[in-house]
C-alpha cells in the first residue's frame, strides 16, 4: 500500500543531487557544475558541525550524469533553453534519464547562464557607477567656482536652481545605480540586504505605544510586520535545497500515511476519553529516519481526527493548498502565512505532485498564549485508490543558525471522497513545540491538544464547510428572517460577516506582527493596548485605532456563556455602547447545525430620543473546541447596498468581540472549581476610533477611557453570568 509510485521515484532520482553549501556552489559554477564522473558513484559525508555525530558518519550515494548526457543536453540547450514536456520525454528516453531529471538540468543550466550573464552586467554596471561619480565630482567642483555672469562675483544660491535640479537629478541616479550593484552583489557575496535597526524588547516606555498600520485585507498573507520577525527573516530556498527538500516531502507523505491509518501500538487508545496518544517509542522505532530526534527544550505534541464533512474533496484540496483560502477558512487558527516559493504546480491539470515551501503562524485567540512559528514544506498527492493527501514538515534542518520555538513533525490530511459531495477527513497534527511562555490559566488548554491540536483543526473545518455550504446556498431558508429579500443580499451579507470575522481573528491573538502593551493598574485582569493606523482602506474607517484585550477565567460552562453573550435579549446587560435601549433582530442567516452559528443584523433603538439608532452586525459561531460572539457597527446607508446584492468590500468595520475557550479537556467529575474543571477561558477584545486623523498623537485620555470601558465591561458579563449560574 506504502510503495513509492513513478512520480516519488523521480523525486527521488533528483533529490540524488546532494546539498551543497553556498561555497561549493560558487566553485562548481566557476569551475565546471556538470563535471561528470563517467557512471561512477560518489560517496560524500554529510555537511555541517552542527549535525549529530551518528548522522555525520553515515554516507549518502550521490548520482552524476555521465559525459555523454551532458554533452548531449549542452548541445540541445544551444537550439532550445525551454524544452517542453515532449521534448523532455524524448530526450530523458534517448539519455535513459527521466523527465523530471531533464527538467532540473535545464533549470540549473539556465540559472547558471544567468549568473554568467549578471557577473558581465555587474562589471558593466560598476564600470558605469565610477564613470558617474566622476561626473558628479566634477559639476560639484563647477558648483563651488561658479561665478556671477552680469558682475563677475560669486554666484549666489538662487541663481544655481537649474544646476542644483540637475544634480539633484544626477544624485537620484547614483543611487538607483548602487542599489541595483548592492542587490547583484548581494546575490554572491551571500550578505543579505541592510535593514533597519529596532529597539530591543522591553526598551520602550509602558505608554510608548508602538504604532502600526492595518494594511491592505490582502496583508493578511502578503504583508509581514516588524524587522526581528522570524517570518519576515526566512527567504526562499535555493537550488542547493531543493532536492533535500524533494526528499524529505516524499518520505513526510510516507510517513503520514501510516500516522493516518495505524492503530495499536502507534495510538495508544485512551479509556477514559476518546483521545488517543502517540507512543512515542514505537513512532522511532517505525520511522527511524525522519527530521532527527527532538531537540532539548522542547516536548512532543501529537494527535488524531477524523469527521465527515459537507465539502467534495477537489475543493477542500484547493483551500489546503492555496494559502489565501487556507488563511481565511483557518483564520481562527492562521494568523498569518506565506508561500515562498513553489517547487511544482501539479500535474494533469490539478494540484496532484504540487510542491510549495511556506511559512506560517498558528495562535489561539487570546495575547497569553505565544503564537507558533513555522518554515515548512507542504506536498499534496493523489493515491493510486482515490484518497488525496496533503503533507507538512519543517524545513529547520535548512537553516541551523535559527532558534526553533516550534517544528512540524510530518502533519497533515488524509481526505476520502464520498458520495453526494461529502469527504471523510482525517487530520494528523505532530509538532515539537516549548510551550513554557504560555500564561497559566491557558496550560491546562494547551497542554490537553485542544488549543493546536488535530481535534481544533478538524472542528473548525467541519464548521467552516457547513459556512460555506450556506453562502453557496441560492435559496433563502426558512430560518432566515428580516430585511433579506434576494439571495444577493443574503451572500453579500455572508461575505461583509466573514470579513469582519477574519479582521478580528487576526487581531485578537499574540502573534509578533501585533505590539501589546500591558497597563497595570487596571483594577481588573491585565488589559492589553495596541494603535495602529487606518490609512487608504476602504474597509475601515481612517484613523488612529486602538485595540484592548484582556483574557480571563469563568466557573462557568463555555456553552452558558456563548449563549448569553449572542443573545440579543440578554446584549443590554453588557454592551456599555447601546446605553440601554432595546436591541431588535432585523435579520437573521443560519449557517451550520448549532443553532448558535448565524449571522444577524442588530438594530440598537437608544432610549434617548435626541439619539439615532444604530445598527450592529454579529456573527456567532461554536464548534466543539471553542465559540465566538463577534459583531460591529455599521453605516446605515452602506448596509442598505449590502441588503440589495451590493459590493461589501467598501463598508468600513472596526470589529470587536468575544473568544470562548475551554479551559481544559472537561474529562472531570464534580464542580467547576478551578482551572481546568470545566469552566470558560474568555478574551475580550474591542477595536475604537479615537481619532479619525491618521497622523494625530495618541493621547493617555484616549487609552483611560478604552480601558475603562473594556473593564466595565468585565465586569457586567462577570456579575450577570455568575450570577445567573447560582440561580
Amino acid at each position: 500500500m506504502f510503495q513509492q509510485n513513478t512520480f516519488d521515484r523521480h523525486l527521488l532520482d533528483i533529490a540524488g543531487g546532494g546539498h551543497k553549501s553556498p561555497e561549493n556552489e560558487l566553485e562548481l559554477i566557476r569551475e565546471d557544475e556538470y563535471e561528470s564522473k563517467s557512471g561512477t558513484d560518489i560517496m560524500e559525508n554529510a555537511s555541517g558541525d552542527d549535525q549529530d555525530p551518528d548522522q555525520r558518519a553515515k554516507k549518502k550515494r550521490y548520482h552524476r550524469h555521465t559525459q555523454n548526457q551532458i554533452q548531449e543536453m549542452e548541445s540541445f540547450f544551444k537550439e532550445c533553453p525551454h524544452p517542453d514536456d515532449k521534448q523532455r520525454k524524448e530526450l530523458g528516453r534517448r539519455l535513459g534519464l527521466e523527465p523530471l531529471q531533464v527538467k532540473f538540468w535545464f533549470q540549473n543550466k539556465r540559472t547558471q547562464m544567468k549568473a554568467a550573464h549578471e557577473r558581465h552586467e555587474n562589471t558593466q554596471l560598476r564600470n558605469e557607477n565610477e564613470k558617474l561619480r566622476a561626473e558628479n565630482i566634477r559639476y560639484k567642483e563647477a558648483l563651488s567656482n561658479a561665478t556671477c555672469p552680469n558682475c563677475g562675483g560669486p554666484a549666489a544660491i538662487g541663481e544655481m536652481s537649474f544646476d542644483e535640479q540637475h544634480l539633484r537629478i544626477e544624485n537620484a541616479r547614483l543611487r538607483e545605480e548602487i542599489d541595483k550593484i548592492s542587490g547583484i552583489a548581494a546575490k554572491y557575496v551571500g550578505k543579505q540586504a541592510l535593514t533597519f535597526p529596532h529597539l530591543p524588547a522591553g526598551s520602550s516606555r509602558s505608554i510608548d505605544l508602538g504604532v502600526g498600520s492595518f494594511g491592505s485585507q490582502s496583508g493578511l498573507t502578503g504583508e509581514m510586520y516588524g524587522a526581528s520577525d522570524l517570518l519576515r527573516s526566512v527567504s526562499a530556498p535555493s537550488d542547493a535545497d531543493k532536492p533535500v527538500i524533494v526528499e524529505l516531502a516524499v518520505t513526510a507523505m510516507e510517513e503520514l500515511l501510516r500516522m493516518a491509518q495505524a492503530g495499536d501500538p502507534l495510538w495508544i487508545t485512551n479509556p477514559d476519553s476518546p483521545s488517543e496518544t502517540l507512543s512515542e517509542e514505537e513512532y522511532f522505532r517505525i520511522f527511524p529516519r525522519g527530521i532527527g530526534p527532538r531537540p532539548l527544550g522542547l516536548k512532543s505534541e501529537a494527535s488524531r481526527e477524523s469527521a465527515v464533512v459537507i465539502m467534495n474533496h477537489v475543493n477542500l484540496v484547493e483551500i489546503l493548498m492555496d494559502v489565501n483560502q487556507w488563511c481565511s477558512v483557518f483564520s481562527s487558527i492562521v494568523s498569518r502565512a506565506m508561500t515562498l516559493d513553489v517547487l511544482s504546480t501539479g500535474v494533469a491539470g490539478n494540484y496532484n505532485g504540487a510542491l510549495q515551501v511556506m511559512t506560517a503562524e498558528f495562535q489561539v485567540p487570546s495575547p497569553l498564549v505565544p503564537t507558533r512559528e513555522n518554515y515548512f514544506v507542504r506536498y499534496c498527492k493523489q493515491h493510486a485508490d482515490g484518497t488525496w493527501a496533503v503533507v507538512d514538515v519543517s524545513l529547520d534542518s535548512l537553516r541551523p543558525t535559527s532558534i526553533s520555538r516550534c517544528r512540524r513533525r510530518p502533519s497533515g490530511y488524509l481526505i476520502q471522497e464520498l458520495p453526494n459531495g461529502y469527504s471523510k477527513v482525517i487530520c494528523v497534527e505532530h509538532v515539537e513545540v516549548d510551550d513554557r511562555a504560555v500564561h497559566t490559566i491557558y496550560k491546562p488548554l494547551v497542554n490537553s491538544g485542544l488549543a493546536f491540536g488535530a481535534r481544533r483543526w478538524v472542528a473548525t473545518l467541519d464548521r467552516q464547510c457547513e459556512r460555506l455550504a450556506s453562502v453557496m446556498a441560492n435559496n433563502i431558508s426558512a430560518s432566515d428572517v428580516g430585511v433579506i429579500s434576494s439571495p444577493e443580499g443574503r451572500k453579500s451579507m455572508l461575505k461583509l460577516a466573514e470579513r469582519m470575522v477574519v479582521s478580528f481573528c487576526t487581531g485578537v491573538g499574540a502573534s509578533t506582527a501585533h505590539t501589546w502593551t500591558t497597563l497595570s493598574g487596571s483594577g481588573a485582569d491585565d488589559v492589553r493596548v495596541m494603535t495602529r493606523k487606518s490609512m487608504d482602506d476602504p474597509g475601515r474607517p481612517p484613523g488612529i485605532v486602538l485595540s484592548a484585550a484582556t483574557s480571563f477565567w469563568l466557573p462557568i460552562p463555555p456553552k452558558r456563556v456563548f449563549d448569553f453573550l449572542r443573545d440579543e435579549n440578554s446584549r443590554s446587560e453588557w454592551d456599555i455602547l447601546s446605553n440601554g435601549g432595546l436591541v431588535q433582530e432585523m435579520a437573521h442567516i443560519a449557517n451550520g447545525r448549532d443553532p448558535g452559528n448565524a449571522v444577524s443584523l442588530l438594530r440598537v433603538n437608544s432610549a434617548n430620543c435626541s439619539q439615532s439608532n444604530m445598527l450592529i452586525l454579529q456573527e456567532s459561531c461554536a464548534d466543539s473546541t471553542g465559540s465566538y460572539v463577534i459583531y460591529a457597527p455599521v453605516d446605515i446607508v452602506a448596509m442598505n447596498v449590502v441588503l440589495s446584492g451590493g459590493d461589501p468590500d467598501y463598508v468600513a468595520l472596526l470589529p470587536s468581540g468575544f473568544a470562548i475557550l475551554p479551559d481544559g479537556p472537561n474529562n472531570q467529575s464534580g464542580g467547576i472549581l478551578d482551572v481546568g474543571s470545566g469552566g470558560s477561558l474568555l478574551t475580550v477584545a474591542f477595536q475604537i476610533l479615537v481619532d479619525s486623523v491618521p497622523t494625530a498623537k495618541l493621547s493617555l485620555g484616549s487609552v483611560a477611557t478604552v480601558n475603562s470601558l473594556i473593564k466595565c465591561t468585565v465586569e457586567r458579563i462577570k456579575g450577570a453570568v455568575l450570577s445567573e449560574g447560582q440561580q
